[in-house]
């Protein structure tokens, strides 16, 4: 069995850069409605693991500061 060789590996933020440069125009009303709601999808998912990410060092600070005091 013969393994293809893989492609270059996609770098952090490559998704977003494409999404802002994506032309538009092409897209129907009822399209770019749904863009939008994928979008606004993403923004929710985004900022549930800013809160997570934020819980976990409240977390830390309290533990650490708890033992310094």
């Amino acid at each position: 069995m013969i393994d293809e060789p893989l492609g270059a590996r996609p770098q952090r933020g490559d998704a977003l850069r494409a999404l802002a440069v994506e032309d538009l125009e092409i897209y129907g009303v009822s399209e770019l409605e749904e863009r939008i709601e994928a979008l606004q999808a993403e923004i929710a998912r985004t900022r549930t693991q800013m809160d997570k990410k934020e819980a976990g060092r409240s977390a830390a600070d309290a533990l650490f500061n708890f033992k310094n005091g």
